[in-house]
């Protein structure tokens, strides 16, 4: 049986979240000419910095949702499922995690941002209620998609 576990990160997970990141975008690599943003990040300083908060299965780093608490909106810096999970539902239990800590702390957005030519990341968030926001150019033919979802909605 699969045992599921979800806990906030420590700098003693630092090196696996970076692992688990490269495999998790390893594919976009060749659709986007280079590494995504998740890929260059120093790790063992974003735990510090951002709240990151990870699944494990039978022990193993899974999954991962790293957030930033900004004043009025709660920021997906980052999701990232394993290749081997990806389908699973990790990646939708943890935008429900995300939603869940936005309300818990009063905020009534989350937003997040992703490169357009990650089309299939774009779908996903859509099927779950995220809405484009605007589009930025950053940099020759460089595309970034902002995304946002108002949780008003939601308040109990």
């Amino acid at each position: 049986m699969t045992d599921h576990t979800l806990r906030t990160a420590g700098p003693p997970d630092a090196p696996a979240i970076d692992a688990l990141t490269q495999a998790a975008y390893a594919k976009w690599v060749p659709v986007i000419g280079r590494k995504p943003r998740p890929m260059t990040v120093d790790y063992a300083r974003a735990v510090l910095e951002h709240r990151i908060d990870i699944v494990e299965v039978d022990g193993e780093l899974a999954a991962l949702i790293e957030l930033e608490a900004l004043p009025d909106h709660l920021m997906i810096v980052n999701l990232a499922v394993a290749p081997e999970h990806q389908g699973g539902g990790l990646g939708r239990a943890l935008l429900g995690h995300a939603e869940a800590l936005a309300q818990e702390m009063g905020l009534a957005e989350l937003r997040l941002y992703t490169n357009s030519l990650m089309a299939a990341n774009i779908a996903l968030y859509r099927r779950h209620g995220y809405l484009l926001s605007h589009e930025e150019q950053v940099g020759a033919g460089r595309t970034i998609v902002h995304m946002r979802k108002p949780l008003s909605s939601l308040d109990p």
